[in-house]
């Protein structure tokens, strides 16, 4: 009798790449999950597709430079400058097949969507003739940021807008956040409850809480800090999510491939040159405070140091690190992404990070 037949390590047994699309809300921690996966491999051949709003590349270099063994430039692929649900036939597939046509193809592919992306239009996609006999959705992991949650970042006050509407019938009320928030827990097969050592316990209980709340069937909620998970327990979940679309509801269309970013901006700011980290930081902090502004993340020079510095934060958490060296020829010109809701006070964040 011969011996039963196995699929590859990394494939499914129809011999599908298996993809895993981590969402999650700007700033809630997917590039950390990213890099402790890179780092945690095993050696499984993983390929990341990472996506950003706004044209300045910050995740895809953090990660692509990130020196981790076995990890190298051609498997970090970047899509800035859109939203990566948007752009499904110009952008998604065309990198998806160019990943998975390599000589040496990944064995497991993850791909961290923008913090302002809706999962369920990139998981329908994987349903295009182009692509749908070769790949399938693994898994959809939803990062939260606990602390957020708990500030009540993604919810309105009941009594507040209960006092609206009652002072005027024809109020027709959307959150943004709350709407984007929604989407990425509602399509999720696993949710990280990231920073979780920023909140206490009885802090945490009620953070689970409100997410469940929001839940129409029961999705594991697994808390973490900095990211760090065991791989075991995200890579390997066989949900074969794009044959589960209906359970995976959403505040847009069914059939709707794109979704309105007229809600936010993205905008790409010089930082100032020759301040310490603490200084730079607390700039950024003080930018952070402006009216509207929701995440903030770059890079800078630091006089004498031959490490890029890396700032970023959300809300009023802004924290700052040194990631690697600068490449020989590199510009050294520091950039910060803010991004916010439209109309955001774009002079104050310019006049704090000037030190006015």
């Amino acid at each position: 009798m011969n011996a039963p037949q196995t699929a590859p390590l990394g494939k499914t047994s129809l011999g599908k790449t298996p993809c895993t699309i981590i969402t999650g809300f700007l700033g809630a921690g997917k590039t950390t999950l990213v890099r402790h996966l890179l780092e945690n491999a095993q050696g499984k051949k993983l390929a990341v597709l990472v996506n950003e709003f706004g044209d300045l590349g910050f995740d895809g270099s953090f990660l692509a430079g990130c020196g981790i063994a076995g990890c190298t430039a051609e498997d970090v692929v970047e899509l800035p400058n859109g939203c990566i649900c948007c752009t499904v036939a110009d952008d998604f597939v065309p990198a998806l097949e160019k990943l998975l046509n390599r000589p040496n193809p990944p064995e497991h592919i993850l791909i961290e969507t923008s913090g302002l992306a809706l999962p369920k239009p990139l998981v329908t996609a994987f349903n295009w003739p182009a692509i749908r006999s070769r790949v399938t959705v693994d898994g959809v992991i939803a990062v939260v940021d606990g602390p957020a949650v708990a500030e009540g970042q993604f919810a309105d006050d009941p009594e507040a807008l209960a006092a609206q509407k009652a002072a005027d019938a024809a109020v027709d009320h959307d959150n943004p956040l709350e709407e984007v928030f929604e989407d990425q827990i509602l399509c999720a097969d696993l949710i990280l409850l990231n920073k979780s050592d920023l909140v206490d316990a009885a802090g945490r209980a009620r953070v689970k809480a409100e997410i469940a709340a929001h839940l129409p069937k029961a999705i594991k909620i697994v808390e973490t800090t900095h990211g760090k998970v065991e791989p075991a327990l995200i890579l390997g979940l066989s949900a074969a999510a794009e044959n589960d679309l209906a359970a995976r509801p959403s505040h847009h269309g069914e059939g709707e491939h794109d979704h309105d970013h007229d809600d936010f901006d993205s905008v790409a700011v010089p930082l100032p040159a020759g301040l310490a980290p603490e200084e730079l930081s607390a700039r950024v902090a003080k930018a952070a405070e402006a009216e509207g502004v929701l995440r903030l993340k770059g890079f800078a020079a630091v006089p004498g140091k031959p490490m890029r510095l890396v700032v970023q934060g959300v809300g009023r958490r802004v924290g700052h690190h040194f990631d690697r060296p600068w490449g020989a020829g590199e510009a050294r010109d520091g950039r910060l992404t803010v991004i916010g809701l439209k109309g955001f006070d774009l002079k104050a964040v310019e006049a704090a990070l000037a030190g006015a």
